[in-house]
């Protein structure tokens, strides 16, 4: 699809629902393929690798469209990032917010004289911003430059089960987590 979501069509693909129309029209295009809601990609090679999911595509001011799976998978992968989570719908770019893993935050203080600081007080500290900027240059080297996270913040606590940000598979609640810091969000893009 133009947008990237993964069409899909043949003898294994139901034919439709079963007197729903509503749900037909939602879920096929006019000429017959299923749309999956996931979002996809191919490669040089043709194989296609699945890069997120279409309810939560961002979609910029500027009409781009941001799959932030790719983006979040990325940025977690560095030890001292526990969650993220990329912003930016009908904004003029893309940022993120990222939460700390706190036992990699305990070496790292240690490592850099700060142990004494407070997750609050670090997620403000220069050098810890500075590491998470790179981490974040390294994951922008996935993207283009329309997609990439121009801006983020430290948040000075994580996403969890308990505080209602993550689902029972660890999956963030995006709408919980963007009413909840809905200031650090708009501070993001002022």
């Amino acid at each position: 699809d133009d947008d990237g979501e993964v069409l899909i069509k043949g003898s294994i693909v139901m034919k439709g629902y079963w007197q729903n129309d509503a749900a037909n029209k939602e879920s096929f295009t006019e000429d017959g393929f299923y749309r999956s809601g996931d979002l996809g990609k191919l490669d040089n090679d043709g194989f296609l690798s699945i890069v997120g999911r279409k309810k939560e595509l961002i979609v910029t001011s500027g009409g781009k469209n941001v799959a932030p799976a790719v983006l979040e998978d990325r940025l977690r992968s560095h030890p001292l990032v526990s969650q993220c989570m990329v912003v930016g719908d009908n904004k003029p770019y893309i940022a993120a917010l990222v939460t700390i893993d706190q036992d990699a935050l305990k070496s790292w203080a240690t490592a850099n004289k700060k142990s004494g600081a407070s997750l609050a007080e670090l997620a403000k500290d220069p050098t810890l911003q500075s590491v998470i900027q790179t981490a974040v240059d390294e994951a922008n080297k996935a993207v283009s430059r329309a997609e990439s996270i121009r801006k983020f913040t430290i948040l000075p606590v994580d996403f969890t089960l308990a505080g209602g940000h993550l689902t029972a598979k660890l999956s963030i609640k995006r709408h919980v987590v963007a009413q909840e810091f809905a200031k650090e969000i708009e501070e993001l893009f002022a």
